[in-house]
């Protein structure tokens, strides 16, 4: 029983650690982006806070700014001289009766576009964040890599459905090219069950196979946290099936693995369906097994490697995901276009949830980020970095959303006051800070409970 409960603390330590560290990291980020610019632009800055509520400690530079670290390590903000209130919301009093010396390092006496330009700087910063930190993974460690290749397609499936064969190379899914199996894995997922236009490549002839409906599938990770996601029923290169785990090969019933093995020794080469059974489940899949990568299978030689004799090499034991680095000006596109995919996967699945195709249940707070968080620090460093990038461009994008009190709301204003040649009245502007904050504080108590009612049930 300690034991148990010696486990359950370690794992929530490293959780919660994880979170405060990763989003700490974050938000000086956000706030950094801020500060910076509004130096840029002579704005004077009172307080740098990573949290909230009361101050743990910090101190106080030659410019006057107060740095500190406060008891709630789930936020930041920065706060410009002149503002009554961290999220600059509301104007000081005093901002009518400054000097003109205070009026140049005041923010609400800076121009609109220098308002705007510290505004903006926050999320994105968050962006560029997420590049760098893509940029330098792909520069010295490698970008994932799995070739787009169907090595196997599950019998019944959307693949199976529309003809999708085994040795299929997938190039684009709809206007998107397709140059990893990532790629088909995160486009398909994030279709749903919406048709897609896939374009492949077999036996060097393209071919378009058009409205290709993905099954959607919906999937509980171990926390107990749910995602829908679009499944088009075809194996990566990476795939191998167990020998023992096969039961029939073209229907016939096999009764041992040496069966297994001279059944499929006499089949190389052809169009053959293997049903497995794994747990209480049972497969059918669609492969055709190639004696290139079968070598030790085909020999029976006692002496071969026991882990590659046991399985069946689809596309070859040896067509493993690698991690391909990049120079500089090729992993400086690719973290572009991986950002550039993120957000668009973001605003598709928002869309999603909008239109009720997806649930909102899937939406996720502390709970959940705290838990993924912990689960890639335990994966190891690459894991957590990819991560970081990841939340680091979800919250750039969050907070550009043209709700008041965030930084999107506050540059919607400022567009409104372009236009119109005037601000919004204090009264409107008052009124739209109460929504904006009743919504955020809404949504933040749905998403939360939400994670916690899938947790424990």
């Amino acid at each position: 029983m300690f034991d148990l409960f010696s486990m359950a603390w370690d794992s929530f330590f490293v959780f919660a650690l994880s979170l405060i560290v990763v989003l700490s990291i974050l938000v000086f980020i956000h706030e950094w982006g801020h500060y910076i610019i509004a130096k840029a632009c002579g704005v004077k800055v009172t307080t740098f806070s990573i949290g909230f509520g009361k101050e743990l400690f910090g101190f106080t530079d030659k410019s006057g700014t107060r740095w500190k670290i406060s008891l709630l390590p789930l936020g930041g903000y920065v706060q410009m001289f002149g503002d009554a209130d961290p999220a600059s919301a509301k104007e000081d009093e005093s901002v009518k009766q400054m000097s003109e010396a205070e009026k140049k390092v005041a923010f609400a006496h800076k121009k609109l576009w220098q308002k705007a330009a510290v505004v903006f700087a926050g999320p994105a910063i968050n962006f560029i964040f997420a590049i760098v930190l893509l940029f330098g993974l792909y520069s010295f460690v490698g970008q994932p890599v799995t070739p787009p290749v169907a090595s196997a397609v599950i019998e019944g499936s959307a693949a199976d459905e529309f003809g999708i064969q085994p040795y299929d190379r997938i190039t684009r899914i709809n206007n998107v090219s397709v140059q990893r199996f990532e790629d088909i894995q995160r486009e398909i997922m994030i279709a749903l069950d919406n048709p897609v236009r896939i374009t492949l490549e077999r036996e060097g002839e393209e071919v378009v196979i058009n409205g290709v409906a993905p099954r959607k599938e919906t999937f509980e990770d171990r926390f107990g946290f749910q995602q829908s996601r679009g499944m088009l029923g075809i194996l990566g290169p990476r795939s191998a099936i167990v020998l023992e785990q096969i039961t029939q090969i073209d229907g016939a019933v096999v009764d041992s693995v040496a069966d297994v093995q001279e059944a499929l020794i006499s089949k190389m080469g052809q169009r053959v369906t293997v049903t497995i059974h794994s747990g209480d489940a049972q497969k059918t899949f669609i492969v055709s097994p190639r004696a290139e990568h079968n070598e030790a299978l085909l020999s029976g030689d006692a002496q071969a490697d026991k882990e590659v004799k046991a399985k069946l090499w689809l596309y070859g034991k040896d067509t493993m995901q690698v991690f391909q680095t990049h120079d500089p000006v090729s992993a400086f596109v690719a973290s572009l276009n991986e950002t550039g995919s993120i957000v668009m996967n973001t605003f598709e699945a928002l869309g999603q949830i909008v239109t009720g195709s997806r649930s909102a249940q899937e939406l996720g707070g502390l709970v959940r980020i705290g838990a993924i968080a912990g689960d890639a620090a335990q994966a190891g460093i690459i894991a957590l970095i990819t991560f970081t990038a990841l939340l680091s461009i979800n919250l750039g994008l969050i907070n550009l959303f043209p709700i008041p009190v965030l930084d999107g709301g506050h540059l919607l204003f400022y567009a409104i006051e372009a236009v119109k040649g005037s601000p919004l009245s204090e009264a409107a502007q008052d009124m739209a800070y109460k929504a904006g904050f009743a919504f955020i504080i809404g949504l933040m108590v749905f998403v939360n409970i939400n994670d916690i009612v899938q947790i424990v049930l």
